[in-house]
């Protein structure tokens, strides 16, 4: 996408970068003062939303988020500052993301975004039928500890691609915060200490039990100093030799051993991880009317199903008569909820017709953008009527039928975010993920008398665990060789159309709902005239393709009824959603975090 700025704003930029100081050859990391502790509690914890005047950070961690504004501090870019919080983030975040993971990146130079794409892939090895037992998928849990669903990492290739493009500190600096703390210790987090003793299969690796937990199998305690000398080690040879040092070498050689351990055992091989390569994608924008102002929203294309399934629910919805009120109470009322999960439904439908690998797929009639087109969403609109409907059917955009299966609907979890802005206008909205909750539970080192490690992802359950249906059609997110899976991220950045001044750099974690909670990120702001942390405040809710999902305890039941009236089948659950946003105001900029979660905002 190239956004041409006005000359007014052209010229704001060009000032902006002449004052604001060169990067330092001298950068040095300092352990922040408050110790490495995030908020006190893992549960909902009230965020007040960060004001700033030139530059920003958001992540899902305090640490984190501390290490990527200590690099815009000295000099360096958005760009630099993500690939700081990444590698803190593998480390005081092992659950979510890490070096043996994947990421999708949308960066901003200020007029054209590019979208780097860090998915992983599967081996050359991999097979079809690879997470079928007797002809019938694998239990979800058995086919995440299988070796078979590593895919090949591919964050660390890409950051250092995305770096030589657009970084200013050298690569080295960048990772030395991960570097300290790894070797230092930080202190062990709420959420880190829930989710640990909450997993019974990380438990399974002996690696991660000796690590993780103490001699009776508690997970170490809220505040404990966990230090991990082997990530550290690690960093230390990616710092010195780049991405090689991750995909070749001895760390290449722990990671294929790793995978190659029962059960069931994979394919991953050197010559694999040797020969990964990023993806650089047009990111895939469209346009979108809010209160009277015209936006381009610019997000990920395929693998990816974020954007386009993100567009389609917003446009239905601009499709749709109201027959009453979108907010009662500051809450989303009952008669848009019931626009919102249907045309949710009509997205996810199409979503699992079409949407996979564009190496191994074709768009509908050749292009992904015919699924955005106004007058194809028009006629989806179509379908939502008063009440809800049971089934929910794939359009035939461009009037093509298609010979693939839909894919059945199939858990998906993970994930982490991050959203950066610098004070030359660079910015950057990045999703990055190992998976489900620490990945494959498969720990790697490359010296066992080392405590610590990385963990690798689970990432190929993203694919179908069946490659066809019962009469045999392929679905098209199924099993390939080097192909990637089919992905929820949705990293969004929001411009004014008119001017094309960037507005918000967005994101969430959540697996498939991650679309429902981005979603909800831009009609708060957009539409419902929010600030960013009030629009992440307000309870969640989607539909993945089946009943209306809500967040529980979050809706009275007056709003709940008045669904079951219409036909819908209401699941109340817990929704915890991790979003990060960082918008343009009058004075600067304004950040919110999720307080679901532990994420803060840093800036100057």
């Amino acid at each position: 996408m190239n956004i041409s700025l006005p000359l007014s704003l052209t010229v704001i930029a060009l000032l902006s970068a002449c004052t604001t100081q060169p990067p330092r050859s001298d950068f040095r990391y300092s352990v922040p003062d408050h110790a490495t502790q995030p908020e006190a509690a893992s549960g909902n914890t009230s965020k007040p939303g960060w004001a700033f005047t030139r530059q920003a950070v958001a992540a899902a961690n305090p640490l984190a988020t501390d290490a990527g504004h200590q690099v815009l501090r000295a000099g360096g870019s958005a760009l630099d500052a993500a690939i700081a919080v990444q590698m803190v983030l593998g480390l005081v975040e092992p659950q979510s993301s890490g070096i043996g993971g994947g990421a999708f990146l949308l960066h901003f130079d200020g007029q054209k975004v590019t979208a780097h794409d860090g998915r992983e892939t599967a081996p050359a090895g991999a097979r079809g039928d690879i997470f079928l037992d007797q002809g019938k998928p694998l239990p979800f849990a058995d086919a995440v500890q299988s070796g078979h669903s590593v895919g090949v990492p591919g964050v660390v290739r890409m950051l250092e691609v995305a770096h030589r493009q657009h970084g200013r500190l050298p690569w080295a600096q960048l990772l030395q915060p991960a570097i300290t703390l790894a070797e230092q210790g930080f202190r062990v987090s709420p959420r880190l200490h829930a989710l640990l003793n909450a997993d019974a299969l990380l438990k399974q690796d002996p690696l991660a039990l000796r690590f993780f937990y103490q001699a009776d199998g508690q997970a170490w305690p809220v505040g404990h100093v966990l230090r991990n000398p082997e990530y550290g080690h690690v960093l230390r040879r990616i710092a010195e030799g780049g991405s090689r040092a991750l995909h070749e070498g001895p760390v290449a050689q722990a990671m294929v051993a790793r995978t190659a351990q029962a059960p069931r055992p994979g394919t991953l091989s050197l010559q694999d991880l040797a020969n990964y390569q990023p993806r650089m994608r047009e990111a895939l924008c469209f346009d979108h009317t809010a209160a009277s102002r015209a936006y381009r929203i610019c997000g990920f294309p395929p693998p990816s199903s974020g954007q386009i399934a993100i567009g389609q629910i917003l446009g239905m919805l601009g499709h749709t008569q109201a027959q009453g009120p979108e907010l009662a109470g500051g809450l989303p009322a009952s008669d848009w909820l019931h626009r919102y999960t249907e045309a949710s439904r009509l997205a996810f439908a199409d979503r699992a017709q079409f949407v996979a690998d564009p190496e191994f797929v074709s768009a509908p009639a050749g292009d992904w953008r015919i699924l955005l087109a106004p007058g194809y969403l028009r006629e989806r609109s179509q379908l939502i009527g008063a009440q809800a409907m049971k089934a929910a059917p794939a359009g035939q955009p461009g009037g093509q039928k298609t010979s693939f299966a839909p894919m059945p609907t199939q858990t998906e979890y993970g994930t982490s975010h991050i959203s950066v802005v610098d004070a030359q206008g660079r910015a950057v909205a990045m999703t990055t993920t190992i998976e489900a909750a620490f990945g494959s539970r498969r720990m790697v080192t490359t010296d066992p008398t080392r405590p610590g490690g990385f963990l690798l992802n689970n990432q190929l359950t993203d694919f179908s665990l069946a490659p066809a249906d019962a009469q045999g059609r392929p679905i098209a997110n199924r099993v390939e060789p080097g192909k990637r899976p089919r992905s929820s991220m949705s990293p969004t950045l929001v411009f004014d159309k008119a001017t094309g001044q960037l507005l918000m750099s967005g994101g969430s974690p959540g697996g498939a709902l991650i679309i429902h909670y981005t979603a909800k990120l831009l009609t708060g702001t957009l539409h419902w005239g929010m600030n960013a942390q009030q629009a992440i405040d307000l309870p969640n809710f989607g539909s993945l393709g089946g009943p209306t999902l809500l967040e529980a305890q979050r809706f009275d039941r007056s709003t709940v009824d008045a669904l079951k009236a219409r036909g819908h089948e209401v699941f109340e659950m817990e929704m915890t959603s991790g979003l990060q946003a960082i918008e343009r105001t009058p004075k600067g900029w304004f950040g919110g975090a999720d307080p679901r979660r532990e994420g803060v905002v840093q800036g100057d």
